[in-house]
């Protein structure tokens, strides 16, 4: 059972605190809900800068050391890539803990040290070993952000706000990407014969996390972590900052729902891991979760985030086209996700848009396919790959991607959302740790056939959806675990 320092059941008031007598206190300085969500966003957009920074990288990596690269061959670039996402996997399961035991803004200011740490550590790389290694502490902090950062705004969003401010999370994800597209794009065009391009691409990572670093000072903490912690006035406080219009009247009432929650689970006497686990609806949506997770990955997206430039310049477009043609990525991603996050997402049922995706994501996966193996190495075939591939990033970040971190966020219990975010996007990490490691080697062997092996694994990630993918729109948090401890 979870205490306060002061030795309070987590979920009840502290000991002498007049119910009623906060609402009479001198209002707390507001807080903009969308200031507060825009900083935790930063982590966000340098899990994209960082992710996205090295497909421009890996033409300069290549070259023989006396021209300034590496000479990394393709083994090691798949080793390079991946390591970023394998510390991510560590990171996300780590980072579930720490942000349950700390709080998430404390996790939060440790995820931007890692990124700052780690974005100099690659950028200053001597060699291949050094390179790996802190990659590894930069994919800490990636997969330190994909964890903690949906679950805090979900935790601070009210109800009404929730969809549209935990899409955000995904957008800046794909605004990093493409500032770090566009970056590599200049810097390859402006410095094409320096030595150091790639060095000054690496740096640039350090931008977001330092705004990151500076701006978790500006944060409040999570008013439902809060009260988990028995610190129920704390959590007025953080609902009376960010409620802009709300009076002490509604606040008191959300304030409420999340105690009597937090209460009726403390009630049950058991807080850990292992014991939640024997309850048959917290397996199912683990399962769930999990599953969602890892399968998200393996529509390949990353391969694309990743390899583009190598994949065009498979199809026969030369590198620095390759370079600049991934721009177009980017703005594509950027824009979906927009759409997808204020468009769609307001109007439709999360299960749609999921399915809906999904469906679009295979069939353009095929395309691909077919026209790298139907198609004579042509100018014309370069460019009609990047169309599908544009089409295949179109329907992912529209809608399997805003979805896919938006549920994560919601569909977890409270005592245990953090660990069990953690492990799920561990899942997602090690997934996406496969396809960095072996589509450089697909690639090489397969060309082409290599996505329609991505479109036959997508085929049965639509089943898994249409199976088991709840509907989670219109309920808080607390209504959504209700509903899954009597239905699931």
């Amino acid at each position: 059972m979870t205490t306060s320092p002061a030795g309070s059941v987590a979920g009840t008031r502290p000991p002498g605190e007049d119910p009623s007598a906060t609402s009479v206190d001198p209002p707390p300085k507001k807080k903009s809900i969308d200031a507060v969500v825009a900083v935790a966003t930063l982590g966000a957009l340098a899990f994209g800068f960082d992710t996205g920074v090295i497909s421009g990288a890996i033409p300069f990596l290549q070259l023989p050391t006396s021209q300034g690269g590496l000479d990394l061959d393709s083994t090691i670039v798949g080793v390079v890539t991946s390591a970023l996402v394998l510390g991510a996997a560590l990171g996300g399961l780590c980072s579930g803990r720490l942000a349950d035991a700390y709080g998430r803004k404390r996790t939060l200011l440790v995820i931007a040290l890692l990124f700052i740490v780690g974005a100099i550590g690659t950028s200053l790389a001597p060699d291949a070993g050094v390179m790996v290694s802190f990659r590894i502490v930069l994919g800490l902090a990636v997969g330190g952000a994909s964890a903690v950062v949906p679950v805090f705004i979900g935790e601070l969003a009210p109800t009404h706000l929730r969809g549209r401010l935990v899409a955000r999370n995904e957008l800046f994800i794909v605004i990093g990407q493409l500032c770090a597209y566009s970056s590599n794009a200049v810097l390859a065009s402006a410095l094409p014969d320096n030595h150091h391009t790639w060095r000054f691409m690496l740096v640039l990572c350090t931008l977001p996390a330092i705004g990151l670093f500076l701006g978790t000072f500006y944060l409040t903490e999570s008013p439902r972590w809060l009260v988990d912690r028995g610190r129920a006035a704390d959590a007025r406080t953080v609902l009376r900052q960010l409620r802009a219009g709300a009076d002490a009247t509604a606040i008191d009432s959300e304030l409420d729902e999340i105690t009597e929650h937090s209460r009726a689970i403390a009630a049950e006497g058991s807080s850990g891991l292992r014991e939640y686990f024997r309850s048959p609806w917290v397996r199912r949506i683990a399962f769930i979760g999990i599953g969602l997770a890892f399968l998200s990955q393996m529509t390949g997206v990353n391969s694309v985030m990743y390899y583009a430039p190598s994949i065009l310049m498979d199809t026969g477009m030369g590198s620095r086209a390759a370079l600049i043609a991934t721009v177009g990525n980017g703005v594509v991603s950027v824009l979906a996700v927009a759409i997808g996050s204020m468009v769609l997402l307001p109007r439709f049922p999360r299960r749609v848009l999921l399915l809906t995706g999904q469906i679009g994501v295979t069939v353009a996966l095929t395309l691909i396919g077919l026209s790298f193996t139907l198609m004579p190495g042509t100018v014309e075939r370069s460019y009609l790959v990047l169309a599908f591939m544009m089409v295949f990033l179109f329907f992912m970040q529209c809608f399997v991607a805003v979805i896919f971190w938006l549920m994560l966020a919601e569909i977890f219990p409270l005592r245990i959302r953090g660990k069990l975010m953690g492990i799920a996007v561990f899942a997602n990490w090690i997934a996406n740790f496969l396809v960095a490691l072996v589509f450089p080697s697909l690639q090489a062997a397969l060309h082409g056939y290599t996505f329609f092996v991505f479109a036959a694994i997508n085929l049965g990630t639509i089943v898994f959806y249409w199976r088991f993918i709840p509907e989670t729109r219109g309920k808080s948090l607390e209504q959504l675990e209700a509903d899954f401890r009597t239905h699931c």
